[in-house]
């Protein structure tokens, strides 16, 4: 037998039926595949550097198509928030303050690694031939192995206690 009234506490406070909340999900799992998928692709064909004309346009669109789906998915996940009920518990100064403190932390870890990493270290580079010249160790990555997935989960953290 298993016990199943944890789950159904859990749907109890989140609705999974819910068209926004099912758009989030989407796009939150699309985004990472479309982008693990297009690079490893380039990767193998360099199609996306021929038909741009160098490695660094690719990267560079691919790095403006990813930001846009990254704005997508925060619209989505900011309308799915908004649509679910909210926890009693939660609404109150100090989960909202708390909330904020994580997403700055959040913040902190992922503009502080763009700027170690630059445009194309953070946008796959990688993958169109564009190599650092060497490993970054410097901060946030003497702090964190992978700071920019950490510093993004601890912003919609913070943004759903918000």
């Amino acid at each position: 037998q298993v016990d199943v009234t944890a789950m159904a506490r859990l749907f109890g406070y989140v609705d999974v039926t819910e068209t926004t909340f099912i758009a989030a999900v989407l796009s939150i799992a699309f985004n990472p595949l479309f982008w693990n998928v297009v690079a490893r692709w380039e990767h193998k064909t360099r199609a996306l550097s021929r038909v741009f004309g160098s490695p660094r346009a690719a990267c560079y669109c691919l790095g403006a198509v990813i930001l846009m789906l990254n704005c997508v998915r925060s619209h989505c996940f900011t309308e799915a928030m908004k649509s679910q009920p909210k926890l009693e518990g939660l609404d109150c100064h100090w989960a909202y303050y708390s909330g904020l403190a994580i997403l700055a932390v959040g913040t902190l870890f992922v503009i502080s690694s763009f700027l170690a990493l630059g445009f194309t270290g953070t946008f796959l580079g990688d993958y169109f031939g564009i190599l650092m010249e060497a490993k970054v160790t410097s901060f946030p990555f003497s702090v964190l192995d992978n700071p920019m997935y950490w510093g993004s989960t601890a912003v919609y953290l913070g943004w759903s206690l918000m």
